[in-house]
């Protein structure tokens, strides 16, 4: 256990939060720097702290998994701050990061919760036994159960890794001959921390219509939306992110039927306390939900919501976690968007380049996230493998968007092709 040495807290009577894990810099990083603004931070980390250290007032280095270390690492530095709640945004940790407050007796909701969320194939359960319309679902274990299942269920299908998040291991299947290679996809795909089971891949039946995603807190078993974020994939027949666009006067936030079934959810999996991160299709039929996540969105969700509304989500579930009262109303009414940027096939990067000289009037940042020597394969070899984003933000909704359109050319990558 060490103490930083120029915490960024803005004040010395700020309630401590405990923050297990902080994940990767160049995405997270954004959401440490606000929420220290508001709390004072003490990082629980399996990895030594480096660009964290001048956020937080201290940092532990233990298992992240282990509940027994974790409790008595919070417990040592219970006795020296007066710590308000557990706090965290990675999907691996959710879990173990509800057993922590549940027992230090901090709000949060009750694991169960947490690992309903987690687990696909339970989230389809329960919400199917509660007449929560849902498509049809299918854990498999085996290249021929889910041949066998896509044969029932009726083609397209959807094959999916059970615990991933991000789209990772997503495949449609248009016919039988494709099962097998959307299952050693799905099968294959994986992500530090996250749990495997014994049938480790769902068979969902395909849904039609645009995708969007709702960022809420919830507070006593009331769910408040704050952002919804229309998202845009492709590498058909994978499902990678490529973007998302938040207008903060969307008017999913006041549909009816979309928001019954949000509140259904929450209700049925019994999350009662926290951030979520729900992703449904807009289908034909009326919304349909892909999948919940029992924290705040990735991919610069909550930024790009901050950006449009002038409302932090990330800061509101930093108050959630603290058993306070969070602010969830909108300050400005903007659209703002970001594009991820993909090479064309495999590749290695040679340069990359962002071009502030084509930059159109919204566009917020621009940044490369690959340099020489970055080797960036293409799904199912890899996924997420960006060579940089873009930004916008403005009260122009259609300038955005043609600021967005040309996104591929304010990041400039020269490549050359990846041989083995």
């Amino acid at each position: 256990m060490a103490a930083a040495s120029s915490p960024h807290s803005s004040t010395a009577e700020a309630p401590v939060l405990l923050l297990l894990g902080s994940g990767d810099r160049r995405y997270r990083e954004y959401i440490v720097a606000a929420i220290s603004r508001h709390f004072r931070l003490w990082l629980l980390d399996a990895h030594e702290p480096s660009w964290q250290l001048p956020y937080v007032e201290g940092a532990s280095l233990l298992d992240t998994k282990s509940l027994v270390e974790l409790v008595a690492e919070a417990e040592k530095v219970m006795q020296q701050l007066p710590v308000a709640g557990v706090f965290t945004y990675d999907e691996s940790l959710v879990h173990v990061a509800a057993r922590l407050a549940e027992s230090l007796g901090f709000p949060g909701s009750a694991p169960d919760a947490v690992l309903a969320c987690r687990d696909k194939a339970t989230t389809r359960a329960r919400l199917t036994a509660a007449d929560v319309p849902q498509p049809a679902c299918t854990p498999v274990s085996t290249a021929a159960e889910a041949r066998s299942a896509a044969d029932s269920t009726g083609y397209p299908v959807v094959v999916k890794a059970r615990g991933l998040a991000g789209s990772l291991g997503v495949v449609r299947a248009d016919h039988g001959d494709a099962v097998e290679a959307a299952f050693e996809a799905a099968s294959s795909a994986k992500w530090p921390g996250v749990p495997r089971y014994e049938a480790d891949v769902l068979v969902e039946e395909y849904l039609t219509g645009p995708e969007i995603s709702i960022d809420a807190v919830v507070v006593d078993g009331v769910c408040t939306p704050m952002i919804v974020a229309r998202k845009q994939v492709g590498m058909d027949p994978y499902f990678e992110e490529t973007g998302h666009t938040v207008d903060a006067a969307d008017p999913l936030l006041h549909d009816a039927e979309l928001l019954d079934q949000l509140h259904r959810i929450h209700k049925v999996l019994g999350f009662e306390h926290g951030a979520t991160h729900t992703e449904f299709k807009l289908t034909p039929v009326g919304p349909r939900l892909v999948e919940i996540n029992a924290r705040l969105g990735g991919d610069f969700i909550p930024l790009i919501g901050m950006l449009a509304t002038g409302t932090d989500p990330a800061v509101a579930a930093a108050h959630v976690a603290a058993g306070l009262t969070p602010d969830t109303a909108p300050k400005a009414q903007r659209t703002a968007a970001i594009r991820f940027l993909y090479p064309q096939h495999d590749c290695e990067a040679v340069e990359v380049t962002v071009r502030t000289d084509l930059f159109g009037p919204t566009v917020h940042s621009a940044v490369a996230t690959a340099g020489p020597g970055t080797r960036l394969a293409l799904p199912p070899r890899a996924y997420m493998n960006r060579y940089g984003y873009v930004i916008a933000v403005g009260e122009n909704h259609a300038q955005v968007t043609a600021d967005m359109a040309a996104a591929p050319m304010l990041v400039d990558m020269r490549s050359r092709p990846l041989t083995d």
